[in-house]
């Protein structure tokens, strides 16, 4: 299988349009257009009956103590764990494309809800978790929200988006179901898949 993501090349930087954060000099981050990219795919074996679609970065730290705050820096030694930024499930056999916008269009504060969306049953992002202690944005998120890794992290941090394609029409999935659940979902199903990683950071320094 190959995947397109139009305007990501394999080891780019994810376009601002995309991003959840943008770089601001006066404020280190403001919101950005949150669009989700135009994802495009082909090759896919003739069994597939679904497809699972997903955007996760494996660079957020796991200790958030430090994250956005003054004066301070977020290690590159510090163990980096998985953070879903898009969970798509049951995309019909027949989809090989996801407009740009079609999933998100901007920063939604509590987000948007999970479940079935314009393609496919939308997850929940891990956006749910990071802002839960933020009262005028906590919520659950689901489909789309783009990169805004912390502004005074260490490193770049890496953005793969995938396609699946499955053996099954539906993966049973409901409710507020997150990456764990897809992962686990999809286990014993994967037919073929393809990946597309961009880059992103929102440290001057490493701008």
């Amino acid at each position: 299988m190959d995947i397109k993501v139009r305007g990501i090349d394999e080891g780019a930087p994810v376009p601002e349009e995309f991003s959840f954060g943008v770089y601001s000099e006066r404020d280190h981050m403001s919101f950005g257009p949150n669009k989700n990219p135009e994802v495009t795919w082909e090759g896919a074996p003739e069994a597939t009956k679904s497809f699972v679609v997903m955007m996760f970065d494996p660079d957020v730290p796991s200790v958030a103590d430090d994250a956005n705050q003054e004066g301070k820096t977020v290690s590159k030694d510090i163990p980096r764990v998985d953070f879903f930024h898009w969970l798509l499930v049951d995309v019909p056999a027949t989809t090989s494309r996801i407009p740009e916008g079609e999933d998100s269009d901007g920063v939604i504060p509590k987000g948007k809800a999970p479940g079935p969306g314009p393609i496919g049953i939308r997850g929940v992002n891990n956006f749910t978790q990071f802002l839960a202690g933020n009262p005028d944005m906590a919520g659950t998120y689901g489909g789309y929200d783009g990169p805004c890794p912390p502004w005074n992290d260490e490193i770049i941090h890496h953005y793969h988006y995938e396609v699946h394609a499955l053996d099954v029409e539906s993966l049973g999935l409901t409710g507020e179901f997150d990456g764990a659940a897809v992962r686990e979902a999809i286990a014993g199903h994967v037919l073929a898949s393809a990946r597309v990683t961009g880059t992103y950071t929102l440290n001057p320094k490493l701008r």
